[in-house]
């Protein structure tokens, strides 16, 4: 076999094997949620981003999940537990009402309140260069296909307000004048 003949067999090859390579990626091994047969979490799957906070999207082996990043750094489940009344910091991210565990630092649990059923996502920011709210941000528009039925309240909302309300000094009478 001549060496052009060589050559372009090799290029032809180069693609397949690079593209074989690829694939070859594990798929990512997690345990579904307990409600991950719900409807509304095949709507938020099909809707899942290609790419979360610059990291791909990667196979998963159980239903209602996602992950993204090589090594892993989110993962996504959906169909767990909502969460009820909590004093957990609530932040709102394009419309999403999120929970946060912060006790594993620099591991954070994000879980959905409000949405039935909940998505439950763990971001390591370590390997996402910090970008939690990112990938949030990145997955409200796959989230916002459950509908919310509760909302995050503020201290406000659950103590009340002085709406504008300023105490004033109850004024003391003056002594009369003597005759």
């Amino acid at each position: 076999m001549n060496s052009k003949l060589r050559t372009g067999a090799l290029l032809a090859i180069v693609p397949f094997i690079l593209a074989t390579l690829a694939a070859c990626t594990p798929t990512v091994a997690l345990a579904p949620a307990a409600d991950a047969t719900n409807p509304g979490c095949a709507e938020i799957i099909v809707r899942l981003p290609d790419a979360v906070a610059n990291q791909p999207i990667r196979e998963t082996n159980a239903q209602a999940t996602g992950a993204w990043g090589n090594p892993t750094s989110v993962l996504l489940r959906c169909g767990v537990t909502p969460p009820g009344a909590t004093t957990a910091t609530c932040y709102t991210v394009k419309g999403v009402d999120w929970l946060i565990d912060d006790s594993k630092k620099p591991r954070y649990v994000f879980t959905t309140f409000g949405r039935d059923p909940a998505t439950e996502v763990i971001v390591d920011s370590n390997l996402t260069d910090g970008q939690g709210t990112i990938v949030l941000d990145e997955l409200a528009n796959a989230i916002g296909t459950i509908k919310q039925t509760k909302e995050c309240l503020t201290r406000e909302d659950v103590l009340g307000s002085a709406s504008g309300v300023t105490p004033t000094a109850t004024p003391t009478p003056s002594p009369s004048p003597s005759k």
